[in-house]
C-alpha cells in the first residue's frame, strides 16, 4: 500500500457540517456555504436563489434569511 492510499479523504462523510463561508461570502455566505457542503459551484446557488426569488415572489430571499440567521 502506497502513502497516496493510506491518506484520507479531505471531506469526510461522517465529519461533514454546514457552516456559513464568510471568506467567499457575497453577503452572509449562505450559498458559498451551501456549495461547499453540496460540492457544487457557489455561482449555481446564488443563481438558484436569485432565480427562486424572483419566480417565488420573494420566497426565497426569506428562507436566505433564515439560513443566515440559524446557521454558525
Amino acid at each position: 500500500m502506497s502513502s497516496l492510499d493510506r491518506q484520507r479523504p479531505a471531506v469526510t462523510p461522517v465529519g461533514k457540517s454546514f457552516r456559513l463561508d464568510r471568506t467567499h461570502a457575497k453577503v452572509f455566505g449562505v450559498c458559498s456555504g451551501i456549495g461547499n457542503y453540496f460540492g457544487i459551484d457557489p455561482m449555481i446557488v446564488r443563481a438558484v436563489f436569485a432565480l427562486g426569488t424572483i419566480v417565488g415572489f420573494g420566497s426565497f430571499a426569506l428562507i436566505y434569511l433564515a439560513i443566515a440567521l440559524i446557521a454558525d
